[in-house]
């Protein structure tokens, strides 16, 4: 029996390694095949009592409990009063400052 997979030409499948991923599926179903009536169990004794609920994250629900509608400036707009104080304009054009210098020296090298 040869120890060597013959190369692909991309072509088609490549038998051997097919019969392999066969083989190898076989094994493992007639291992995990006797082992399911403890893994059930097991499984469903961890769920009751170890696992925390799984509390499913969507973006959408994100959304709905922080009220944000996917438009930026509309929110910024609704949120920022007319007479913004000036400390707060000092610290973006600090931080626009910041940018614009990062900006340069990526630019630079």
């Amino acid at each position: 029996m040869s120890t060597k997979v013959s190369e692909s030409s991309g072509y088609g499948p490549n038998t051997q390694m097919s019969l392999f991923g066969y083989i190898m599926a076989a094994i493992l179903v007639i291992i995990l095949i006797p082992l399911i009536p403890v893994l059930v169990p097991v499984w469903i004794l961890w769920k009751v009592f170890v696992a925390e609920d799984e509390f499913e994250h969507s973006f959408e629900t994100w959304r709905r409990e922080t009220g944000h509608n996917g438009s930026r400036e509309a929110k910024e707009a609704d949120t920022e009063p007319a007479d913004a104080d000036e400390g707060d304009a000092t610290e973006t054009d600090a931080e626009n400052a910041d940018q614009a210098e990062a900006d340069q020296t990526a630019a630079e090298s």
